[in-house]
């Protein structure tokens, strides 16, 4: 059962963080020595700065959600919303039909991603590409994107794909081959608007209706 304790800034944004808060706070020096007669300007330079760095702090917040792992159950790995479940070809690593559920996180989700399954890490690749809008059906083989293939319980293989967006600029993956991973832990972090894809055996259970809003660790969106 998922639990919503206390919250924090995932590591992955602490560098922004210093530069942003740096960067800000030259700026609004700057406005102050130039155009210390235009209170107008001045401060609406200073909300202007106060908005954006509260949105950097919101997206690089880190919830914590505690769960007990489940052998029969495969969690969402990202917070965003449904926006498919299709059978597709998946052409990198099976090379044959899957049931694809993909997720796509808006600026305004939490971005860490998190395991879904428990399991053996059988295959990790990382792929540089363009930059196609996260909900286009060609992200998915045609964007930066990074691929994991986890072997779980009953020797079933179960595909995640973090893909980078038209916004998103760094997909970050903490995955390596032979790790073995508990569902719910991190597996990596995408910066801005991106999408995960999971890949599943054809004829697995879904448990959410498209466009349903997910969260990591809380929403279950298969049995098997």
């Amino acid at each position: 059962m998922c639990k919503v304790s206390v919250m924090s800034i995932h590591k992955e944004g602490y560098k922004i963080l210093i530069i942003g808060l740096v960067t800000l706070l030259l700026i609004n020096i700057i406005a102050d020595i130039f155009i210390a007669d235009n209170m107008i300007i001045k401060w609406g330079i200073g909300f202007c700065s106060i908005v954006l760095y509260v949105f950097l702090l919101f997206f690089f917040r880190m919830p914590a959600r505690n769960l007990e792992p489940d052998h029969g159950i495969i969690y969402a790995p990202a917070d965003g919303k449904v926006v498919v479940i299709e059978e597709t070809e998946e052409k990198e690593y099976f090379k044959d039909i899957r049931l694809q559920v993909s997720i796509f996180m808006s600026p305004f989700n939490m971005h860490s991603n998190k395991y879904p399954v428990s399991g053996h890490i059988k295959y990790v690749a990382y792929h540089e590409g363009q930059k196609i809008v996260a909900w286009h059906p060609k992200s998915s083989e045609l964007n930066e994107r990074s691929t994991i293939v986890i072997e779980i319980y009953g020797g079933v293989d179960i595909l995640v794909r973090q893909i980078a967006g038209a916004v998103a600029r760094r997909i970050v993956t903490y995955s390596k081959v032979d790790q073995d991973v508990k569902q719910g832990d991190e597996l990596g972090f995408i910066k801005f608007g991106s999408r995960v894809d999971i890949f599943l055996p054809v004829g697995t259970e879904i448990e959410v209706p498209i466009l349903q809003e997910v969260k990591a660790n809380k929403t279950i969106i298969a049995r098997i």
